[in-house]
């Protein structure tokens, strides 16, 4: 992108003060600019991920995968590292463990048990609420007030040399004073998503200059970090993906901190970003095909298939189930290209006439969500939620005629006997894509594109919207997740309706380019080779597991 191009733009929208922190071309702007107006400049990303990625660490061995076209640095995780947790985590004495949501009583099992194992005496705490009801489920994992890992959560924050943050997004952009004021001087603070950034940016604040902050953002849901960690017991190791952060550094250790962190909660793998690209990643792909895309797919193919004469449930199966039965199976083990190249014939045709139709609809949806959540427009939207909730109280979207027809598939279910669709192929690959597309444009490494925009959606929540449904999905997710899947799944339904079905039903000609940029896309490599780095066994959501899925009633 040329300088004139993006200096339009930061006249023209908000949006570049929030562009992903990745490699930047340097430019001279004149001695006239003031020095408000330099810092803007400096904040401009130039798009396409060209850049390599590389940390070192005294701790942990690092390693350099090649995704795409480009080189970046990760470790890997696995039980057989545990021993140097005790170096990583030199000078912590006290772990404090801020809520019980999704991630923190994952997280915290998962910390305690990691460190118990190597002879660590490092003390894990959880922080909660006065009068919270998450006591008695805290409690009943073995966190308790009479050995001191159990308290009120600003006492525990005083204590605590890591902070581990993990209460709500809208909680925290409420309370972020009181913690921080609370914070013992030096200790570290620990996020596993970088919203708070993002609203302390959009209000021109920042994050205390005397204390570390970093993040280990695991790539699913809580329950998951914990189940395959469970389940990896005797295989070394197994977990969720997480990128790590480093955003402030005052004493030199954070990066060391980082990893221990994510190689204590059993990441299979960890790769470096920023907390800017990682809350812009996240945020947008939890609205796009990780819930609120793949929400909005499966109600408007519902309503095709009936329409062209199936049953509700001959429907239903052909949509929701071919997607979280069959599809994402597919992608996890091989990669997207390989649904693609496993269709033969007419079934081939046909999932071309649905991406060529799809692709540019979804992109169209996708590049506007991203735009509203590097704006800060999203992030205010959730803020403004959160201030009406009490008033307006969320309701469940699982008495639809959808959900109560898929509980039934559900019920009478027969593994075997799922369908590949291959529309639903190409409609779901399409608004896969194109959200990788969207992603890589402005700027993101391909580690953390493929992992916001497949393996969190093929590995952690496809798996759990395939044993209890999508509308569980939506109905149980974070806040956050669940404000962005309400107000974007109607859009990705309406457009598909709208555009893509249309131009099928008319028989638009496929669109040759799209599907040639679609065979030869460089992610397809990048996807495989962090296949390679998946978790050591398959998520079983039906297992006994020690965590619960916390579910609205």
């Amino acid at each position: 992108m040329k300088f004139t191009l993006a200096l339009t733009a930061l006249f023209a929208t908000s949006t570049a003060a929030f562009a992903p922190a990745v490699t930047t071309h340097s430019v001279s702007p004149s001695s006239a600019l003031n020095a408000s107006f330099k810092k803007l400049l400096s904040q401009i990303s130039f798009f396409y991920p060209t850049h390599n990625s590389s940390f070192s660490s005294t701790i942990f061995k690092t390693e350099a995968v090649s995704l795409a076209d480009t080189s970046e640095t990760i470790v890997r995780g696995g039980r057989d590292l545990f021993p140097l947790l005790p170096k990583a985590f030199d000078g912590i004495k006290e772990i404090g463990v801020i809520g019980w949501g999704s991630q923190a009583p994952a997280q915290a099992q998962n910390l305690r048990d990691s460190l118990t194992d190597v002879g660590c005496d490092i003390k894990v705490r959880i922080g909660l609420r006065s009068g919270s009801v998450s006591f008695d489920d805290a409690r009943e994992v073995g966190f308790n007030e009479d050995d001191d890992t159990l308290g009120e959560m600003f006492d525990v924050i005083k204590k605590s040399d890591l902070v581990m943050l993990l209460i709500s997004d809208a909680a925290q952009a409420a309370l972020y004073k009181e913690v921080f004021a609370s914070m013992k001087p030096g200790a570290t603070l620990g996020l596993s998503h970088g919203f708070l950034l993002g609203y302390l940016e959009s209000i021109g604040e920042s994050f205390p200059e005397d204390i570390d902050v970093i993040a280990v953002c695991p790539k699913g849901m809580g329950p998951s970090v914990r189940r395959l960690y469970e389940q990896g017991k005797e295989v070394n190791g197994a977990g969720i993906n997480a990128s790590f952060a480093v955003h402030q550094n005052k004493s030199g250790k954070a990066l060391e901190l980082a990893l221990g962190w994510g190689v204590a909660l059993g990441s299979p793998f960890m790769f470096e970003t920023t907390l800017s690209s990682e809350y812009r990643s996240d945020i947008y792909g939890e609205r796009g095909i990780l819930l609120g895309a793949v929400h909005g797919i499966v109600e408007s193919l519902y309503r095709r298939y009936q329409r062209q004469g199936m049953s509700p449930e001959q429907a239903f199966l052909e949509s929701c189930e071919s997607i979280t039965g069959n599809i994402v199976k597919i992608i996890s083990t091989k990669g997207i290209k390989a649904v693609y190249d496993g269709l033969e014939g007419e079934n081939k045709e046909i999932f071309k006439q649905a991406y060529s139709a799809a692709y540019l609809p979804a992109k169209e949806i996708l590049q506007e969500i991203y735009d509203e959540v590097s704006s800060g427009n999203e992030i205010r939207t959730v803020i403004m939620h959160g201030k009406r909730i009490k008033k307006f109280p969320v309701g469940k979207i699982d008495g639809t005629d959808t959900w109560v027809v898929g509980e039934k598939v559900r019920a009478s279910r027969n593994e075997e006997d799922i369908p590949l669709n291959p529309f639903t192929a190409g409609i779901y690959v399409a608004t896969m894509m194109a959200q990788i597309d969207v992603l890589l444009e402005a700027g993101h490494p391909y580690s953390e594109v493929v992992n916001e925009s497949v393996i969190e959606a093929v590995d952690s929540l496809c798996p759990y919207m395939h044993y209890r449904g999508v509308a569980f999905m939506v109905d149980n997710c974070s806040f956050t997740a669940k404000t962005g899947s309400r107000k974007w799944a109607p859009r990705f339904d309406y457009i598909l309706d709208q555009l893509a079905y249309t131009a099928v039903d008319n028989g638009k000609p496929v669109n040759a380019d799209l599907i040639k940029a679609f065979e030869d896309h460089k992610v397809h490599s990048a996807v495989v080779e962090c296949c390679k780095l998946r978790p050591s066994v398959d998520i079983s959501v039906g297992a006994t597991s020690s965590t619960k899925e916390i579910v609205i009633e």
